[in-house]
């Protein structure tokens, strides 16, 4: 697959398969409008207009004049006092991600950086060698970008399959000399909201991935409690007005149609617990809120975020500097989307909670073959518990974080980049809740009466559980097999769902051509199988 940046912007879903490892190319327009720029910056050079980071200081430094023979060590001088991230280094699809949504802000033709640039930025793409990125160190954005743009000038380090090097060998494998920057380039590559747009996309690919298998847990789940399977009715859910809500309870039916288990329980309750009754509203809730983080950061790729911007013509060119930088906006969509994931896993692990308790659950006690010398999930509910409070310490807003920095010049700080960073953290976190409520119900399944059939659905996926894990008997280090749910959930798509629930995915808002939840997981993932056979065989399984 080819992504291919045309006068159109890229949308999140392109910037998504370009992190994952799509390959990503430039088009002439788009190469000619980054060129329109950089002609502009150079008259503004020329002819002396005041131009912030241009002929000018940085920051509260922004009246401070800057001479024409300065302007280069300018450019340098910011990536190097701008490259003061700290802690580990960014994964690879994250950095991939930034690399891509500053390319295709670039690509605008308002930034005024040399083609060159950003043909060595691709070339780091094509290649896969990706400079080493401190994920930690940002208010907003600045720090990452500049250990990205630190390799174009031959410092900072790469990495490659697992090898690491300088920048300056990177280049020189790749065939390329190390840039020189001239006027606002430093500053370009620095400003922005490429780096929170970047990771925005990634999490909106893994959130969507993520809300499929929680639809397809909850009913494995649902049908070892023995729920009423009129919480799902059509004609109930229609009185609430939410797209997410008729989706999921769709996929709900359709996952569950066929279950002898349910149509044995039917009339037994006349309410299920919450946790059970309310997921199509709280998964329905939180697609509706995927569809307008999806907005979002749509817009935020489609427009020009840079300080200053450059515009007009070459006979009279002019310079905007005020604040589109600032991603307030896409800042408040990565808190709400925080909140929404923590808030469908922390349900899940009440409904784990469930299946491990006798009291309600009508199976053996933590789901332990025989009582007393094994404890079965006992101690896994606590790691889910303990995962669901983590998430709820790291769901506190970053946009309200605020501060003042530069001496008093930047007074107000939205912290996007850290809030889609901790977006990320808690979708990680909550597919690793989904994986333990996943393992507890296809051991649910064992314990169940052998006469009642399972659904044909959620019969595939104990099957595709069974496959590689056999039945817990205490016999194995639990964590093993939880790792292999994580990569199950966290790599690829659930088994598609029967019916014509597949071509109906896509009301939320976030259609695309092949729904993730209709492509068979070895479609999606081709690696997993390869790397969960890998995985287990570390462990002699």
């Amino acid at each position: 697959m080819t992504v291919t940046r045309t006068h159109r912007p890229l949308d999140w879903r392109e910037v998504a398969a370009v992190a994952a490892g799509a390959r990503f190319e430039l088009s002439a327009d788009a190469q000619s409008n980054i060129a329109a720029a950089r002609a502009l910056v150079e008259q503004i050079v020329a002819r002396g207009i005041r131009a912030y980071g241009v002929n000018t200081g940085v920051g509260a430094l922004c009246d401070v004049v800057v001479s024409q023979a300065e302007q280069r060590d300018l450019s340098h001088n910011i990536l190097m006092s701008h490259a003061v991230g700290v802690g580990a280094p960014l994964g690879r699809e994250e950095t991939r991600a930034i690399i891509t949504a500053a390319i295709n802000n670039f690509a605008h033709g308002h930034s005024g950086v040399r083609v060159e640039v950003v043909r060595t930025l691709t070339a780091l793409l094509e290649a896969d060698y990706l400079p080493e990125v401190p994920a930690f160190g940002s208010v907003g954005y600045l720090s990452h970008m500049a250990h990205i743009a630190l390799v174009c000038i031959g410092a900072g380090h790469v990495r490659c399959n697992g090898e690491r090097m300088s920048g300056a060998e990177a280049l020189q494998r790749l065939g390329l000399e190390p840039l020189s920057l001239e006027a606002k380039e430093g500053l370009s590559l620095v400003n922005g909201t490429p780096c929170v747009t970047g990771l925005a996309a990634l999490a909106l690919a893994r959130a969507e991935r993520l809300l499929d298998w929680a639809d397809a847990v909850a009913a494995m789940s649902f049908e070892n409690l023995r729920g009423q399977c009129d919480a799902f009715d059509a004609e109930s859910l229609a009185f609430r007005v939410s797209p997410g809500l008729m989706q999921v309870g769709a996929r709900l039916r359709a996952a569950l149609a066929g279950s002898g288990i349910l149509a044995a329980s039917v009339g037994r309750r006349t309410q299920d617990p919450l946790s059970m009754r309310t997921i199509p509203h709280v998964h329905g809730a939180a697609r509706d809120a995927l569809a307008a983080t999806a907005e979002v950061v749509n817009r935020e790729l489609a427009s020009v975020t840079d300080n200053p911007i450059v515009a007009g013509t070459l006979d009279a060119p002019r310079v905007y500097s005020q604040a589109h930088a600032v991603g307030a906006s896409i800042a408040l969509a990565m808190d709400s989307i925080a909140v929404t994931i923590a808030q469908v896993a922390a349900m899940a692990e009440r409904r784990m909670d469930r299946l491990v308790n006798p009291l309600v659950s009508g199976l053996p006690a933590f789901l332990a073959e025989t009582g007393g010398t094994r404890s079965g999930f006992m101690i896994a509910q606590y790691t889910a518990a303990s995962l669901v409070a983590q998430n709820r310490r790291i769901a506190a807003p970053a946009s309200l974080d605020g501060g003042v920095t530069s001496g008093l010049q930047e007074d107000h700080l939205c912290h996007a980049t850290p809030a889609a960073l901790k977006a990320l953290e808690i979708i990680d976190n909550s597919a690793r809740i989904l994986g333990i409520e996943l393992l507890a119900a296809t051991q649910a399944y064992d314990l169940q009466p052998a006469a009642l059939e399972r659904a044909p659905y959620t019969e595939s996926l104990r099957a595709k559980v069974r496959s590689v894990l056999p039945i817990y008997r205490d016999d194995r280090p639990l964590a093993n097999d939880m790792a292999f749910a994580f990569r199950m959930i966290a790599d690829g798509a659930p088994p598609p769902l029967p019916g014509p629930v597949a071509q109906q995915e896509g009301a939320d808002g976030l259609a695309h051509a092949t729904p993730l939840s209709a492509v068979p997981l070895s479609q999606t993932a081709p690696a997993n199988d390869a790397s969960t056979a890998a995985h287990f065989a570390a462990f002699g399984r």
